[in-house]
């Protein structure tokens, strides 16, 4: 089956057919680290972690995503906490790898940077420049965007909403409100490279088409992204990417994430909602957060609650409590073909609820089947799809021992268990009988059998 993909450019879903089959391009805008990374973030590299693995099943794939580290945001973060630029640049990109690592998130191909890419981005300017797309004006260097006539196609703006959008950075030295940046000055507080227009720093848009156009060519397969950044970042990337390539295509597929709410209410920092992903990890494993952020269709959007990762580590259980229950599947897993219908959704526009959904068929399959064989194919075959949404790679007993927040420590959970035995041992069934419902209230499940007592944790 072919992979088909929504391509909100064309507002409709395609069958992938990539330029080359032999070098599969994806770059997917990254963070500007200055700040923590909140779930928002967290969603869109979950998504796109997702279709590189599937992507990957398929064709060699060269993945890019970005680092922003040069940004007004960050000098204003640098000049609040009283510490050099790069500092502030250092401590977050390091924070979000951390982050990104605890979800599952594989690193990309390429990660560049954006100061490592001023050269690129100098180039691209006065190669629009030359061409007539772009113009210098008192230390700034700004996109004609008159010079594009297909500026507006992808977010399907008229021009009155495109003057509107652009409201907020109308300056004197602009031909046209709606023209952007692609270089301003810096200040001697500020980061700054020499440029043939002066001491300064690349806008925001110039960067991504440079560092893409560095690692993956002027034509692109996918570019990804949260739906955020379809206006103006992306429209602003298509126009400048196109000029500086003398009209060449600058990306085939165009797939963007849905919003994630918190409470049925956007997230934002001026309503004091923002959950921060290493709040979350406290809370919860960095798998039952991916699975969270896996339920909804990545196209719509995702209502983030209280239950939500609560429901996550139930399903997990319930995922991992057939690869404990099963044994066989560990050494026969990777070469074991993933679920057809698991496939089969993924392949459909990414439709993790339906491959999710799969995943528990799979799991009800194995654990009724009678047939020793069959359970343990079922098992590997769980296993291997799991791998595929980045779940179930941690090994049954692990999952079921490690601690949770706010949970008794295993060290507890042994010295309860041993306490309860011997209150049995001594015939105070009454005593073992408080110990037994002391850990279920824990989230400890125990299982008495010939070997001793098993236990769990069930959430």
């Amino acid at each position: 089956m072919t992979i088909e993909l929504y391509n909100t450019l064309t507002r409709s879903k395609e069958p992938f057919v990539p330029a080359d089959p032999g070098r599969v391009t994806m770059y997917v805008c990254g963070l500007t680290v200055y700040n923590f990374p909140h779930v928002g973030n967290a969603r869109s590299a979950v998504v796109f972690d997702v279709l590189a693995r599937l992507l990957r099943t398929r064709y060699p794939l060269t993945y890019a995503r970005n680092i922003t580290d040069v940004d007004d945001k960050i000098n204003a973060a640098a000049a609040a906490a009283g510490v050099p630029i790069g500092t502030i640049t250092a401590k977050f990109t390091a924070a979000y790898q951390e982050d990104w690592s605890a979800l599952g998130v594989l690193p990309p191909d390429v990660e560049p940077k954006a100061t490592d890419h001023i050269g690129d981005m100098i180039s691209m300017i006065e190669a629009l420049l030359r061409a007539g797309h772009a113009y210098a004006a008192d230390g700034h260097v700004l996109f004609r965007v008159k010079s594009y006539p297909g500026y507006g196609r992808l977010s399907r703006r008229g021009k009155r909403e495109l003057m509107a959008g652009a409201r907020v950075e109308v300056a004197p030295y602009k031909e046209e409100p709606g023209d952007f940046v692609l270089w301003k000055p810096s200040t001697p507080d500020l980061p700054g490279w020499d440029s043939p227009w002066g001491r300064g720093r690349p806008g925001w848009h110039i960067e991504c088409s440079a560092m893409s156009a560095r690692h993956l060519g002027d034509t692109i397969d996918i570019h990804g992204g949260g739906n955020d950044l379809i206006f103006p970042h992306h429209e602003n990337e298509i126009a400048q990417s196109t000029c500086a390539h003398h009209g060449a295509l600058f990306c085939r597929y165009w797939v963007h994430n849905g919003f994630l709410n918190v409470d049925h209410t956007k997230m934002s920092k001026s309503l004091g909602n923002i959950v921060l992903v290493r709040d979350l990890l406290a809370q919860a494993p960095g798998e039952a957060i991916r699975l969270a952020l896996l339920a909804a269709h990545y196209r719509q959007p995702l209502d983030w609650t209280e239950d939500a990762l609560t429901e996550a580590r139930r399903k997990l259980d319930r995922l991992y409590g057939t690869l404990r229950d099963i044994g066989g599947w560990q050494d026969r897993w990777r070469a074991e073909t993933p679920d057809a219908v698991f496939i089969a959704a993924l392949e459909d526009d990414l439709n993790t609820p339906r491959a999710l959904a799969a995943l528990f068929d799979l799991s009800r399959d194995a654990n009724r089947s009678e047939d020793s064989a069959e359970r343990e194919q079922l098992a590997s075959r769980l296993r291997a799809s799991g791998e595929l949404l980045g779940l179930l790679g941690a090994q049954p007993e692990v999952w079921f021992t490690t601690e949770r927040p706010e949970s008794l420590s295993n060290m507890d959970v042994e010295r309860l268990i041993v306490e309860r035995r011997e209150a049995r041992t001594r015939r105070d069934f009454a005593a073992a009988d408080r110990i037994r419902l002391q850990l279920t209230e824990a989230g400890i499940a125990i299982e008495d059998g010939p070997d001793g007592t098993r236990w769990r944790r069930v959430g």
